[in-house]
C-alpha cells in the first residue's frame, strides 16, 4: 500500500532526525471496545506492529479486570510476545499489586498514569491528586529498585471535561512530582483533544522551565478538533523526539462528545517521513496492519491516511 514518491520529501529546519513512535493501539486503542477483542487478535496485532517497524509498543494494561475488561487477558497476551526482538513492550500498572503481575512475566517497561486535575483524579482514579500521586510513588520506587523503565503519564494536560482549560503551572506540579519519584519519562496527554500549538509550547517551556528536560517528554494528543498533527508539530519545534500514536486511529476518550480519537499512527508517519524525519517505520505494512485490524473489529479505520493508501489499492 503505497504511492510512487509520495510523501515529497522537503526537510523544515529545526527538527529533529529521527522520532520514536510510542504505539498506544494494542492497550489504549483496544481498551474501550465493547466487544471482547481475542486474545490471539492482540497477539498478532503486536507482531504486526513490530513487522511494520514500531520499535516501543504499549502491549496492555494490569488493572484489575472488573474496571478495564477488554484488557483481561494481560497475563496470556504478555507472554504471546514478549519474545519479539529489539521491541519494547511497556505495560500499564494502576498500583503494587498491578506492578507485581507485570513484573511476575519479566516487564522491563511499566507506565503509571496520573491526571492534572482534581476531577479527573476523583473520575479516574478515584482519589485525589495527591493520594493518587502518593500511590505511585512505592510503585515507581519498586520498579526503579527492580531495574525497570518507568513511564508517567499525565492526563487532562490542556483541558478537562469539568474544569476547562488547565494552567499550565497546575500540569508542571504533576510532572515535577513524577520526575521527583524516579520516573524516567513523561508522557503529555491531551486527553479530551482540546490543545492548540500555542498551549503546547507554553507548556514545553515551562517544564524545561522547572527542571524537567525535552528529552525525557514525549506526547499524546488527541484529534477531536483536527489538531493533532498541528500540536504534534509544535512539540517536534521544541525538540521532543517521542510521540504517542494509535496504528489506525483506535481509542478515544469517553469524556468527550464527537472525540475522534488517538492520533493515527500512519497520519503521523505520512507528517514526519514529508519532513524528512526517520521513524523506522514502513507505512505500507502498517498501513496493511491497520486495514487488518479493522476487519477484525468490523469498522473501517477513521485514519484519513488508512483510507486514502487503502483506495488507492482498489
Amino acid at each position: 500500500m503505497s504511492v510512487d514518491g509520495l510523501p515529497m520529501v522537503v526537510p523544515a529546519p529545526g527538527l529533529p532526525a529521527r522520532v520514536r513512535i510510542h504505539e498506544v493501539g494494542a492497550r489504549d486503542g483496544l481498551q474501550n471496545e465493547k466487544t471482547a477483542v481475542p486474545t490471539a487478535v492482540k497477539a498478532e496485532f503486536i507482531r504486526r506492529l513490530a513487522g511494520a517497524g514500531l520499535t516501543t509498543i504499549e502491549a496492555t494494561s494490569f488493572v484489575h479486570p472488573k474496571w478495564v475488561p477488554q484488557l483481561a487477558d494481560a497475563e496470556e497476551l504478555f507472554p504471546r510476545v514478549s519474545d519479539l526482538p529489539g521491541v519494547a513492550l511497556p505495560v500499564l500498572v494502576p498500583n503494587r499489586r498491578g506492578l507485581d503481575r507485570a513484573l511476575a512475566l519479566g516487564a522491563g517497561r511499566v507506565a503509571v498514569f496520573a491526571s492534572a486535575t482534581e476531577s479527573f483524579a476523583k473520575a479516574n482514579l478515584n482519589r485525589t491528586l495527591d493520594e493518587s500521586l502518593a500511590v505511585f510513588e512505592p510503585v515507581v520506587r519498586q520498579a526503579k529498585d527492580q531495574g525497570v523503565h518507568v513511564r508517567g503519564y499525565v492526563s487532562m494536560c490542556f483541558g478537562d471535561p469539568w474544569e476547562g482549560a488547565v494552567p499550565a503551572p497546575q500540569v508542571a506540579r504533576v510532572c515535577t512530582a513524577l520526575r521527583d519519584m524516579g520516573c524516567d519519562e513523561l508522557s503529555l496527554g491531551d486527553t479530551i483533544g482540546v490543545a492548540t500549538a500555542g498551549q503546547v509550547r507554553e507548556l514545553l517551556a515551562l517544564l524545561n522551565d522547572r527542571g524537567v528536560p525535552t528529552e525525557v517528554i514525549g506526547v499524546h494528543f488527541h484529534d477531536t478538533y483536527g489538531q493533532a498533527l498541528a500540536n504534534t508539530l509544535a512539540a517536534l519545534q521544541h525538540g521532543v523526539t517521542t510521540v504517542d500514536a494509535s496504528a489506525g486511529g483506535l481509542g478515544g476518550c469517553p469524556y468527550a462528545k464527537s472525540a475522534t480519537g488517538n492520533l493515527a499512527t500512519e497520519d503521523l508517519v505520512w507528517m514526519l517521513h514529508g519532513l524528512g524525519i526517520a521513524t523506522g517505520v514502513d507505512l505500507g505494512r502498517l498501513t496493511a496492519t491497520s486495514v487488518w485490524m479493522a476487519e477484525q473489529l468490523g469498522r473501517p479505520s477513521p485514519s484519513r491516511t488508512v483510507r486514502a493508501l487503502s483506495h488507492k489499492d482498489q
